[in-house]
């Protein structure tokens, strides 16, 4: 009986919380970039129309870090040559990633940054709000031909109380540059604790 319960609860979990990532279908992977609690597509009406959507994540999540290394391993030798930048990351990420919350974001020019005035503006208007505090931008990591996302780093104040992360940026090159994302904590659950 005590088996039964098992399966039943594992039925109705999502497929991040039921299976490991080398199990995931390219279905669920595309799913967990796009559709999971910690990923948006920043969509914008404005007085001229749509304008394309911005693709976000939260990529000091864990499942989203699995899902990352997942894409890596599934690519092999077809990914592109591996730089010193993305190396870089990673170890960040090994050494201060608790301390941190990285938003990925697919800017729709890699060169982007390469204005430094619109790097400046990109990380003096940039910003994540939690509560009513308001925290700067902490650094990036530009995008490059291995890892296309602008990786946007702010400090990890989060509270019991918080109810959720807002952020607010300036995003170089993408049309309407400045978008918002707000990420219930809630909803950012993975196997019984707040991943974010």
């Amino acid at each position: 009986m005590q088996a039964l319960v098992v399966l039943m609860l594992l039925a109705g979990a999502p497929f991040w919380e039921a299976k490991p990532p080398r199990q995931w279908t390219a279905e669920e992977m595309d799913a967990i970039f796009h559709e999971s609690p910690w990923a948006k597509m920043l969509s914008l009406q404005t007085a001229i129309g749509n304008v394309p959507p911005v693709h976000v994540y939260l990529a000091t999540a864990k499942p989203m870090q699995e899902a990352e290394l997942e894409a890596k391993r599934r690519l092999g030798n077809n990914r592109p040559a591996e730089d010193a930048a993305d190396d870089e990351y990673r170890a960040f990420l090994r050494e201060s990633g608790d301390k941190y919350i990285v938003l990925a974001v697919r800017l729709p020019d890699l060169n982007a940054l390469a204005d430094s005035k619109e790097s400046r503006r990109m990380e003096e208007e940039s910003f994540l709000r939690v509560g009513r505090k308001k925290h700067k931008i902490a650094g990036h990591f530009p995008p490059t031909p291995s890892d296309p996302y602008l990786r946007l780093v702010f400090p990890r104040a989060v509270e019991e109380q918080d109810k959720s992360l807002s952020f607010e940026l300036y995003l170089p090159s993408a049309p309407a540059p400045y978008r918002s994302v707000e990420f219930q904590l809630k909803a950012l659950y993975y196997k019984g604790k707040p991943e974010m």
